[in-house]
């Protein structure tokens, strides 16, 4: 019974252990919707590349090997290098999701790479395009967000809203709400019940 009694009126240091392990779950949550969420960056494309990359531990982050390559941690991974208005480099690799996580279900990675090659311009004349993408940069894990989709726009000013993210934050946010709701609420239903039977025995 006292264990029983403990889960539902837990003392202060259970209390901020239950609220540390909700806020990691809804910490992880969000770092997977940020990484897998698509994005828009408006660039200009520089170059694109061809790299042999022999993946280790950051392969998570990589799509899958290509049919008929099995396991390898060694392939040719496609790269699209950009600059922002600002001038900041930004690289983008382009791969294939296939049937995988995130579900973009991206097929034709080497279409747009011939498509970028021919989007290639100079700060003379500039061509800018809307890079759809998902993940992050981390120079440390040697990562690079995957390019979705690219598009001309009119310049560099166009808008790179999301409403699919901003979307998907919210219902996180939603989500957050109801379960604190939800767990507020059944916490309070013991305790009043256990106070009941308390005083029936008594």
């Amino acid at each position: 019974m006292l264990a029983f009694r403990n889960a539902i009126m837990p003392d202060a240091g259970m209390f901020y252990v239950k609220w540390a392990l909700v806020i990691l779950f809804v910490v992880t949550l969000g770092g997977v919707m940020h990484y897998s969420l698509p994005r828009h960056d408006v660039v200009r494309i520089v170059g694109v590349d061809t790299r042999l990359e022999t993946l280790g531990f950051n392969r998570i982050f990589f799509a899958s090997a290509p049919t008929g390559m099995g396991g390898s941690n060694t392939r040719d991974v496609r790269y699209i290098e950009t600059l922002r208005p600002n001038g900041n480099e930004r690289v983008f690799r382009n791969e294939d999701t296939g049937w995988g996580w995130p579900p973009f279900f991206k097929m034709n990675s080497s279409d747009m790479q011939a498509r970028a090659r021919n989007l290639i311009s100079s700060s003379e004349s500039p061509e800018w395009v809307r890079v759809t993408y998902y993940g992050v940069r981390s120079n440390l894990l040697s990562i690079y967000p995957n390019a979705l989709r690219v598009r001309i726009v009119d310049g560099p000013d166009a808008s790179t809203l999301s409403y699919v993210r901003i979307i998907g934050f919210v219902v996180l946010l939603g989500l957050a709400t109801l379960l604190f709701l939800r767990l507020r609420r059944l916490r309070l239903a013991l305790a009043a019940w256990w106070r009941g039977k308390r005083r029936d025995k008594d």
